[in-house]
């Protein structure tokens, strides 16, 4: 089958098989590994990206169910060589050990920023949106931080954590 995805900003017309999912069609056909597959079951997260303005666990979406749609994907969030604030903040913040997580975790958080600027300021709020990621390495306080310090920077706030 044939789909056109929007994805990173770039149109693509994309042959898959009915049975691709998303995360698939990113890394195979598309060539974009930034996408990490790691339960294929829609546990750990690895593979989120932003689908229409929505987080989603690309390994349970079929890329036959995107035609049309806008992805966007780890790829995409820096502005060519211009990290974007998150991605800066996981770096100041060691955010990342291993770094599998990281992509997904990227976007789902990019997501809930894009969302709500101010979701920082809500403990329980962003308790819930990392805890639907999994990471095995940081024990998450690296990576609160990181949105802290990137929401902060994007409301034009100084100062780190």
């Amino acid at each position: 089958m044939n789909v056109q995805l929007t994805v990173n900003g770039e149109v693509h017309r994309v042959d898959v098989e009915p049975r691709d999912s998303l995360a698939d069609a990113l890394r195979d056909r598309l060539g974009l590994t930034g996408t990490n597959q790691g339960c294929e079951h829609g546990v750990c997260g690895s593979c989120t990206v932003s689908v229409d303005g929505e987080a989603v666990r690309s390994c349970l979406l079929l890329a036959v169910q995107c035609d049309g749609c806008e992805v966007r994907t780890v790829e995409g969030l820096a502005g060519g060589e211009q990290l974007s604030a998150l991605q800066r903040a996981f770096s100041a913040e060691h955010g990342l050990q291993c770094g599998f997580c990281t992509p997904g975790f990227l976007c789902l958080l990019q997501q809930a920023l894009d969302d709500d600027p101010e979701v920082d300021r809500d403990e329980r709020k962003l308790t819930e949106v990392l805890a639907s990621n999994l990471c095995r390495c940081t024990g998450y306080v690296g990576i609160r931080n990181a949105v802290v310090r990137a929401a902060g920077e994007l409301r034009g706030e100084s100062g780190s954590v």
